[in-house]
């Protein structure tokens, strides 16, 4: 029978917040194993002691951020709106149900005047790390490092060119001496370098089939190259990659730690800058604040470089790491095809003919050539050669040893099995980051704002981790406890038919 509802919720009742949360909540979860005192403690700097009006405390400001984060509420004035209804998050912050929540431009604010430039996001995302180090949740051996791009808010057809020196690499003086040496010991006479900036692999695979000499920003060696740079956010950087969408970004280079997959760093850069250029820097950034005793690495192909796989053998760490095939022509056979024999030093091609040294360039590449008419008469000439060419050459690095010895690590049982965890390591981090806390795009501009919103993403990822692993951990703490007590006053065969 149906019958018409007679409630209008006008009558006047008593409620305890405390009772209308679930006991199993996520928030009581984090409120519980997670300690927030130590944000006052490092903001107190940036507070007047003795003058003005009573500020929000920045606990709470903060919590109120990692409520958005955590829940992914992009927008900050939806996030307050949100609170206001929402009694697990009133909870969390330590209102009651009256009481009123501070507007969205304290937080607008705060940001702005109090904490521009400071570094107070990074300090939280660390300590939150610490708290799960004291826990045991992070041991610091096996490291997983990758990138992903966040689509920065900018416009892609609003831009202007501008011309910028490029960087040197921070390993320029190493390698002008390793390609020295080699140079000595092939009877070469030594080069004298300038302080020039020196190619990535990446680039030197690009040039190697590309002859135009007119480029914008001066082509082949050139000290400068022209970039796009947003009229809407100047600190974002133009993403051009294969498989990429093309416009402006930011890249979130983060490490995550084997055990439970705590998020151990991170680290933005605009769009435009080399996956592999700050990762020995945060590897080393770790291991100097946190004392990580790093002994192994898993790192997707990008990371494939001579000079990585250089300063990881230098720290002894190894690598697991995707293999590189580098750039080829369509329908023409790749480097892989030839093989490397160190005690000649040549390669060999697949019709048994030599590649035999030629010289050493200054950006660290030996040349190897098919020498007299060896190449003329070859059978496999169009699929080694193109309609330019008329000798077989190969180039390889004056590191390249390092990258055999990865490769071979990478591919012992051990290798294997650490390779084969990335992907359920460092890729499920940044799924759940994209796909449960909004991190597919920047919600704000320029470099620390992005990064604060990175930062601050990983700390709550890290706290969901934490809440959820300790409370598991409880739990079975407390049925190992009951368990004990069942068998120590329960005689055997009647606890067999109490089990049963």
């Amino acid at each position: 029978m149906l019958k018409p509802s007679t409630s209008r919720q006008s009558k006047l009742e008593l409620v305890y917040i405390e009772n209308l949360v679930p006991e199993d909540h996520l928030l009581r979860k984090i409120d519980k194993y997670i300690d927030f005192s130590f944000i006052n403690e490092i903001c107190k700097p940036y507070y007047c002691a003795d003058n003005g009006r009573p500020a929000i405390e920045p606990e709470i400001m903060f919590k109120m951020l990692f409520i958005g984060y955590l829940y992914g509420i992009r927008s900050e004035t939806r996030l307050v709106e949100e609170v206001k209804v929402n009694l697990a998050y009133r909870w969390f912050l330590g209102y009651g149900i009256e009481d009123k929540i501070p507007d969205a431009s304290v937080i607008w604010q705060n940001r702005i005047r109090r904490f521009n430039g400071t570094d107070i996001p990074r300090k939280i995302f660390n300590e939150i790390l610490r708290q799960a180090i004291e826990n045991k949740l992070v041991d610091g051996k096996i490291l997983y490092s990758d990138c992903t791009h966040l689509k920065a808010n900018a416009n892609k057809n609003k831009f202007e060119e501008e011309i910028v020196e490029k960087e040197s690499q921070a390993y320029i003086k190493e390698l002008n001496n390793s390609i020295n040496e080699d140079r000595i010991v092939h009877g070469k006479k030594p080069l004298e370098f300038e302080e020039v900036p020196i190619k990535t692999e990446k680039e030197e695979e690009e040039d190697y089939f590309d002859d135009d000499e007119n480029k914008k920003g001066g082509g082949k060696g050139a000290k400068s190259k022209a970039v796009k740079k947003s009229t809407t956010d100047p600190e974002s950087g133009f993403m051009h990659r294969d498989g990429k969408p093309k416009g402006f970004f930011y890249l979130d280079h983060r490490t995550v730690d084997s055990k439970h997959t705590i998020i151990t760093d991170t680290y933005v850069t605009p769009g435009n800058v080399n996956d592999v250029k700050p990762y020995i820097e945060r590897l080393l950034y770790q291991k100097e604040t946190f004392g990580f005793n790093i002994k192994t690495v898993g790192l997707d192909a990008g990371y494939n470089t001579s000079a990585i796989c250089k300063e990881l053998h230098d720290l002894n760490i190894n690598a697991a790491m995707g293999k590189r095939r580098g750039c080829q022509q369509k329908g023409k056979y790749g480097k892989f095809k030839y093989q490397y024999i160190p005690e000649w030093d040549i390669y060999v091609c697949p019709e048994r003919n030599y590649l035999e040294y030629v010289t050493t360039d200054r950006n660290g590449y030996k040349e190897y050539k098919c020498k007299n008419d060896r190449c003329e008469n070859c059978p496999r000439r169009e699929m080694c050669l193109s309609a330019k060419q008329k000798t077989k050459s190969i180039r390889r690095h004056v590191w390249e040893d390092y990258k055999d010895i990865a490769y071979t690590f990478t591919h012992t049982d051990y290798g294997k099995k650490i390779y084969k965890r990335r992907k359920e390591t460092i890729e499920r981090s940044f799924a759940d980051s994209k796909e449960l806390h909004g991190l597919r795009y920047c919600c704000m501009r320029g470099l620390a704002k992005v990064e604060e919103q990175c930062l601050l993403t990983a700390a709550v990822q890290n706290m969901k981790k934490i809440a959820n692993i300790l409370s598991s951990r409880e739990i079975l703490q407390s049925f190992i406890i009951f368990i004990k007590f069942i068998q120590k006053n329960i005689n055997p065969p009647k606890f067999q038919r109490v089990c049963q």
